[in-house]
Parts: structure tokens; C-alpha cells; sequence
């Protein structure tokens, strides 16, 4: 009976990049995929620098998973929890590189 199925969480992670930043990835399986997605997982990977998020990956229920990265939102394609995360990671690297903090 789906009423009684619950989601299960598969991570929740904060890593620490530096005295200044640190990732949060959060990671759920869904009993159904929500509003908007083909997949059964919910998701939201930011990270923050200074206190503020400066990029985050993030999947809602009617809105489908999207990131925001520089003061954008783009629509995300989601294929696996593996590719969710090494997508995440590459941006961080990104972000770094782009921003000086590295």
C-alpha cells in the first residue's frame, strides 16, 4: 500500500572545504516520483561559502530538478544519485576556480 511506504534517506552530508565553505548534500528515495520528475528521488546539494549559498542543486515537487549556479537558474537533468554528485562536485571546483578559492 503506497500510504504506508515511506522515503528513505540515502545521505546527509555537510563536508568541509575550507574554514570558509562547506557542501551540504542531502539525498532522499521517494516511494513515487514527485510532481515534475521521472525519477524517485528528492534532492538539495548547495554550498556555502561565507554564509551564503552560492550554488545549489535541487529537485521540487511541480518544478522538476534545476541548479542555480552565478545567479542563475537552470533546469537539471537528473540521471543518477553517482551523476547527481560528481556533477555537484565539478561546479564546487568550478566555483572555486572562477571565484579565487580554491
Amino acid at each position: 500500500m503506497i500510504s504506508n511506504m515511506k522515503a528513505t534517506e540515502l545521505l546527509q552530508r555537510r563536508v568541509s572545504y575550507s574554514e570558509r565553505a562547506f557542501a551540504e548534500l542531502v539525498l532522499w528515495r521517494l516511494p513515487f516520483p514527485l510532481p515534475g520528475s521521472s525519477h524517485r528521488f528528492k534532492y538539495r546539494l548547495a554550498y556555502v561559502v561565507d554564509g551564503e549559498c552560492v550554488m545549489r542543486y535541487d529537485n521540487e515537487a511541480g518544478k522538476g530538478g534545476h541548479r542555480h549556479y552565478a545567479g542563475a537558474e537552470k533546469s537539471y537533468s537528473f540521471s543518477t544519485p553517482e551523476r547527481l554528485i560528481a556533477d555537484f562536485k565539478r561546479d564546487i571546483a568550478r566555483w572555486n576556480h572562477e571565484n579565487g578559492n580554491a
